[in-house]
């Protein structure tokens, strides 16, 4: 009796064992199946991709603002005093040449004035020329004892006088064709025309101002820099200036101003606007204004001092979080788990951010959504989407 009744009791023990050694198959089975499946009973957060920094090439650059300004202009006025002003051929944007015609005066005056200095000459000519023709007889009978010593002296100073007299003549006869020539105002250089405050009918006095005209139609932006900064910035430096309304130039630091403001710690940097597209950096001038005449004086400008590059660790921006004004990423651990870790950032390229500290290079990180994740929580992990491959165009 004691046979058959240990026989139940001896199968219950051998069914026990089995069903442990099944779920220790079972078990086997799924940690070899990965990490990924989370355990039971816990449901993952979110599920999410990963991505790692990556180190690449990054631009060396340093932004600032500042005013654009004309390059020089040149302020033109009359010459001559008293003077009516007859026409006006130039108005306030007009592209000018040198030399073009800005304005005309009346000119009868003048033209008077220039006739009677003329006049004045030919009677000094002729008066020189008789002096002359009575010094040669006087020099030919010297030594004969015609006439005296002193009859001699007066005729050769007379030579002299009529000479001179015929000198001051033509002078006078020059100035009154330069004031001839001073009835046309004429452009100094080629440029834009920036103001004009002359009218028609108005009698000017000389040195008044007429025009004003920016030289060359040359702009330059005068961007302000820190103290610490200025030493970073030399002559010949790349700078891409942008106007308020978007548009783009190309410009190169011309100077670097050699003192800083007492007041702000400022320092002053001469950047020429190079006309023409953004690409480039051409080492001459060409004539004209800047690209599409976007950017004017008095106009306030941004822009980029571009001084050079370097390598540098970066993540995608998507994988960056910004709470309580810090930066962080959510690191995921073998046991996909996030920890949330704080960055510093640097550089904006593209959807690229330099990262200064925090992380390592083969960290994993959740490439997008951390935003909806809590340090600690549980991630389910799957590969990204790669995008499908574009039929080939025939």
């Amino acid at each position: 009796m004691n046979r058959f009744q240990t026989q139940p009791h001896a199968l219950g023990l051998l069914l026990a064992a089995l069903a442990l050694a099944g779920l220790g198959l079972l078990a086997a089975r799924s940690n070899a199946a990965g990490n990924d499946a989370a355990p039971a009973g816990v449901k993952p957060a979110l599920t999410v991709t990963l991505t790692s920094a990556k180190t690449s090439v990054l631009p060396l650059k340093l932004s600032a603002n500042g005013n654009v300004v004309a390059w020089q202009e040149a302020i033109i006025g009359a010459e001559v005093n008293g003077l009516r002003v007859q026409e006006l051929s130039a108005s306030i944007g007009d592209q000018v040449q040198k030399g073009q015609l800005l304005a005309s005066f009346a000119a009868e005056g003048v033209q008077a004035d220039v006739a009677l200095a003329r006049a004045a000459l030919m009677e000094a000519t002729a008066a020189a020329t008789d002096a002359a023709a009575n010094a040669t007889r006087a020099r030919a009978v010297q030594s004969s004892g015609a006439l005296s010593a002193q009859q001699i002296d007066q005729l050769l100073t007379a030579e002299l006088m009529a000479k001179a007299r015929m000198a001051s003549a033509q002078a006078q006869l020059d100035a009154q064709q330069l004031r001839l020539s001073h009835t046309r105002l004429l452009a100094p250089d080629s440029g834009t025309v920036s103001a004009r405050s002359a009218s028609v009918g108005a009698v000017l006095g000389a040195g008044m101002e007429m025009f004003r005209l920016i030289r060359q139609g040359r702009l330059e932006w005068r961007a302000e820099v820190t103290a610490a900064e200025l030493g970073r910035i030399k002559a010949g430096t790349p700078v891409l200036v942008t106007a308020p309304d978007g548009t783009q130039a190309r410009g190169r630091v011309r100077m670097v101003a050699p003192t800083v403001d007492a007041q702000t710690r400022n320092g002053l940097i001469y950047v020429d606007i190079l006309p023409g597209a953004p690409q480039g950096n051409s080492q001459q001038f060409p004539a004209g204004p800047p690209q599409g005449n976007s950017f004017k004086p008095g106009m306030f400008a941004r822009g980029e001092f571009e001084l050079g590059s370097n390598s540098a660790m970066s993540v995608v921006q998507t994988a960056l979080v910004v709470r309580d004004g810090f930066n962080y990423v959510f690191r995921v651990g073998a046991d996909k788990r996030v920890a949330q870790v704080k960055v510093q950032t640097g550089r904006l390229l593209g959807d690229q951010v330099e990262i200064l500290s925090g992380i390592k290079p083969e960290d994993k990180l959740v490439a997008t959504g951390g935003g909806f994740l809590s340090d600690g929580d549980l991630v389910r992990v799957v590969e990204a989407a790669v995008p499908a491959a574009k039929p080939a165009s025939r």
